[in-house]
């Protein structure tokens, strides 16, 4: 990872925004500052009937980046979304067919897929640090004892029909829990944002130079300031684990909630009443 895409990364926000909106002043003077030179040598002019139409062209620009930007970063964040729901999905699926199999197996399997459920849900609202690298340890722990349990339930299941069923949603599990953890790295290129940068800040230096009453700056400044909060705003949604904005659990706690409502005893009694003459 680059330097740049690091500290976009894990520095925090107020810091980032911070240093853009104090770049963009120190751009939108030197603009300024360029312009009043220009004019004292008698080469500039004191006002343009022009200065509307560049204002307009580099404005436009600027929030088509901005809008380009935001729609990748939004594009990682609906995939990220849906692949909490996708992982609630398939272990519900692997919880109903594990009660399909005999004893230990079928208690095992439940107990094993409740503990992956309530670590998956304290992993996706962990912080970078110690705790959440106790979970990814953890998380990676109870994928060895499913697969484990797998190979030991397997040569008493693969008669029947369902044995390449219940193995293929096992698998699921880990696919989905690969793509979430690849999810979770992919950023918006940082060069992107460094072109994006650059950009705004050559905007603040054409504004501060273009517009020379008082209440031209005004605007002006307020107008960066909103291209700013936009750009930050994008930065936020693009941080899946130092960020505020993540994607929703929900999916997971109702799942949480399912499992616990319907523990592998309440399927046994099922079973039991629909077995009695």
């Amino acid at each position: 990872m680059e330097p740049f895409d690091e500290w976009l990364i894990n520095a925090p926000l107020w810091l980032v925004t911070v240093v853009l909106v104090a770049s963009l002043i120190g751009a939108a003077l030197l603009g300024w500052w360029l312009r009043q030179r220009a004019i004292r040598s008698g080469h500039g002019e004191t006002d343009s009937d022009q200065e509307g139409y560049i204002l307009g062209a580099v404005s436009g620009l600027l929030a088509l980046l901005i809008g380009f930007t935001f729609s990748m970063a939004i594009d990682r964040f609906d995939t990220r979304r849906g692949r909490v729901l996708e992982e609630a999905n398939a272990i519900e699926a692997t919880y109903v067919k594990a009660q399909l199999l005999g004893e230990p197996y079928r208690t095992r399997f439940s107990e094993l897929l409740s503990e992956y459920t309530d670590n998956k849900i304290l992993l996706g609202e962990a912080r970078p640090g110690s705790q959440q690298d106790q979970l990814l340890a953890r998380n990676e722990k109870i994928k060895i004892e499913l697969w484990d349990e797998m190979i030991a339930v397997f040569p008493t299941i693969k008669g029947l029909d369902f044995s390449s069923s219940f193995v293929d949603t096992v698998s699921n599990i880990f696919e989905i829990d690969a793509a979430r953890k690849a999810g979770r790295r992919a950023h918006v290129p940082g060069q992107v944002y460094g072109i994006l940068f650059l950009y705004q800040l050559a905007a603040a230096a054409v504004f501060g130079y273009v517009l020379t009453r008082r209440t031209s700056r005004s605007v002006g400044s307020v107008l960066l300031l909103l291209f700013a909060m936009s750009i930050v705003l994008v930065i936020e949604i693009d941080r899946p684990v130092t960020g505020r904005i993540n994607e929703s659990q929900d999916a997971m706690r109702q799942l949480r909630a399912t499992l616990r409502e319907n523990p592998p005893a309440s399927f046994s009694k099922f079973t039991q009443a629909a077995k009695a003459p």
